[in-house]
């Protein structure tokens, strides 16, 4: 593929993939205010205790395969089949025993309400196994257009479920019904645009060649979960599920912001970067085209959503939940570093390195862990910064091991963000002091908006940046 092919084909999947995220992250906002409005702290955090388990079974029910398939050079019916029927067995024996261990849950927790919810929100994965295959199929082809459209037509049809069950009272029973929904209408919707189908024949042989890649993803990807829900199994063992409530309304909105940003690139970067692999200069090249692009996205983004957070969440889903408004606060900054360390992440898989993509996180779910148990009697706030700091300072790990496969330097990586960094960072500074006077709370939103907007593009002109040039050249392209 050509400089220029690839370039037009990276291009073209960032955008769909911007736009995929940007969509489905205005409709996560549109819902959740109803649902904000609709519901309490304790019925979020009913079904926040949960999520670790769930998280942690769909990634043994997917274990790394479709990362695996997208990393193969040539790929055969076999190799989905046999991902197919593995995770769709995975899937079931997972149900089976978190259905038998639901009581525990309940217990560990000190709720015995727990106990009927958890069996019922953990059909999601079970149901979500069944699409492992045909995710993988549209992720390898980089077809991030119709993978957009499964989220889009998933979020309006669960949406409007979870809001119509929460309007007649059905709580933290309406929460788990949307999740359900979401994940049905996915999988439908990736069988309906995937052209392959399964067939009933079970050779699991060519599970063999893939596991020792993605047997490392797996554990990787259980870290992650672990790690982006300490909080929740903590708060909740030690505090209760109100504190969960507010943790995960703010995770959420923090989840919005980055995850737009990090869907957007995730969508193209490893495939992108594995097709480049061979040719060390041109991966180092597009690495660190992507990498300007991220740090141009991510720091206004998810700094402006940090100054934004108080007025944002008092407007949105009114003032009983400002407690969640000051923990946002604090995990926009780390949110901001999670798509840029995704990248390097995705460098290394590309490489096929899944052992240090494995070990890194390994290391750094053992220090969050360790830090939140100890940390955990001096308050939420006080767990929220040490991980907010643990976070941003793993991105100079991450950066070492991109060194090591493409010449990456800890130079270069200055270089492509710090100019951003300082310049969304000081950007935000000046708004907050500039709009520090105004009370009338949707006067001091909008003007946070606007002069952060305005600031930012100004400076990114003015500073000549390239990023900024191309992106909008392309916009205008497009339009």
């Amino acid at each position: 593929m050509t400089e220029q092919s690839l370039k037009d084909k990276t291009a073209k999947g960032l955008f769909w993939g911007g736009l995929s995220n940007g969509v489905q992250q205005l409709l996560n906002l549109f819902f959740g205010i109803f649902l904000a409005r609709l519901l309490t702290q304790e019925d979020y955090g009913m079904v926040g205790v949960l999520s670790i388990f769930s998280l942690i079974a769909s990634a043994i029910q997917e274990s790394g395969f479709i990362s695996a398939l997208a990393n193969r050079k040539e790929i055969k019916h076999e190799d989905y089949n046999a991902v197919f029927w593995f995770s769709t067995l995975a899937g079931l024996t997972m149900y089976l025993i978190l259905f038998v261990c639901a009581p525990l849950i309940a217990q560990f927790f000190h709720t015995p309400e727990l106990t009927p919810l958890a069996r019922y929100s953990f059909l999601g994965f079970l149901i979500s196994s069944t699409g492992v295959a045909h995710s993988a199929y549209l992720f390898r082809t980089l077809q991030v257009k119709q993978r957009a459209m499964a989220s889009v037509i998933g979020l309006l049809l669960s949406g409007t479920v979870g809001v119509t069950l929460a309007y007649y009272g059905f709580a933290y029973w309406g929460i788990a019904t949307q999740s359900l929904v979401y994940i049905a209408t996915t999988t439908s919707c990736f069988w309906y645009f995937s052209p392959w189908r399964p067939t009933f024949h079970f050779d699991f042989s060519p599970l063999k060649q893939m596991f020792a890649f993605s047997s490392k993803l797996l554990i990787t990807n259980i870290c992650h979960h672990v790690n982006n829900n300490i909080f929740s199994l903590i708060l909740g063992k030690f505090y209760n599920v109100s504190d969960v409530g507010n943790y995960n309304q703010a995770n959420k909105w923090n989840a919005m912001g980055h995850s737009f940003i990090h869907g957007m690139v995730n969508s193209v970067a490893q495939p992108v970067l594995a097709q480049v692999a061979d040719d060390k200069e041109r991966q180092l090249r597009v690495f660190r085209r992507m990498m300007r692009f991220t740090c141009f996205i991510s720091f206004p983004t998810l700094f402006g959503l940090s100054l934004t957070a108080p007025e944002l969440i008092t407007i949105a889903i009114t003032e009983r939940w400002i407690e969640s408004a000051k923990i946002l606060q604090l995990l926009c900054i780390s949110g901001a570093f999670i798509p840029i360390i995704g990248l390097c992440s995705n460098l290394v898989i590309s490489k096929g390195k899944s052992n240090i993509y494995m070990w890194n996180t390994l290391c750094l779910v053992i220090i969050q862990l360790i830090t939140a148990l100890l940390l955990y009697p001096f308050g939420i706030h006080t767990m929220v910064i040490a991980y907010v700091i643990i976070n941003i300072a793993w991105l100079f790990i991450w950066n070492y091991f991109v060194h090591q496969e493409i010449g990456y330097r800890l130079v270069d990586l200055l270089k492509d963000l710090l100019p951003y960094l300082f310049i969304a960072g000081g950007t935000m500074v000046a708004t907050y002091f500039a709009t520090a006077d105004c009370t009338h709370i949707y006067m001091r939103f909008i003007a946070k908006i606007g002069m952060a907007v305005a600031m930012y593009t100004a400076m990114m002109w003015l500073s000549g940046s390239v990023t900024f040039k191309e992106s909008i050249q392309y916009l205008k392209k497009k339009a």
